[in-house]
């Protein structure tokens, strides 16, 4: 497993979510936060929308500045006060959404929002399904709000 690099201090802007997301890409073809950056670009946006990116390998990669706010969830205004977690996949080889989280993917994200629910332990984790409904099932492809459940800031508050 790769280590993870993530130094995550606090910021100015409130965080009150924490949103997972697939990159909607197929199954076993593995890209990064420069491939994402490059997509969000020729869309328009100034930058990558995500502030964290999960390649196959487990590779936790940074993507926009946590000091601003991200692009990945304009549905209900969660911009401002969230953090965008993508992990690359979500497409099997036919291109319906699945979950195609590799092990090191698995463990890297697990670890990656422990770390940010240490900082921001009253932040709740969530799929971006859960803020658009038109995108039930499909990104990420797994109920992110269940399977995080047990994830709390607790055991990092007297570090």
């Amino acid at each position: 497993m790769k280590k993870i690099q993530t130094r995550v201090r606090r910021i100015e802007r409130p965080i009150e979510h924490i949103i997972v997301h697939c990159s909607a890409t197929p199954q076993g073809k593995d890209f990064g936060a420069d491939d994402i950056d490059r997509w969000h670009r020729n869309k328009g946006l100034d930058l990558i929308g995500y502030h964290y990116v999960v390649r196959l390998d487990g590779t936790v990669e940074r993507g926009r500045d946590l000091f601003k706010a991200g692009a990945h969830c304009n549905d209900q205004y969660r911009d401002y006060d969230s953090i965008g977690v993508c992990y690359i996949g979500g497409l099997d080889d036919s291109g319906e959404p699945c979950d195609t989280r590799t092990p090191e993917q698995r463990t890297a994200l697990r670890a990656l929002l422990q770390t940010l629910k240490g900082v921001w332990p009253l932040a709740k984790i969530s799929g971006h399904r859960d803020w658009a409904p038109s995108r039930q099932g499909g990104c990420p492809c797994f109920d992110a709000q269940q399977e995080y459940a047990d994830i709390t800031g607790d055991v990092y508050m007297n570090r």
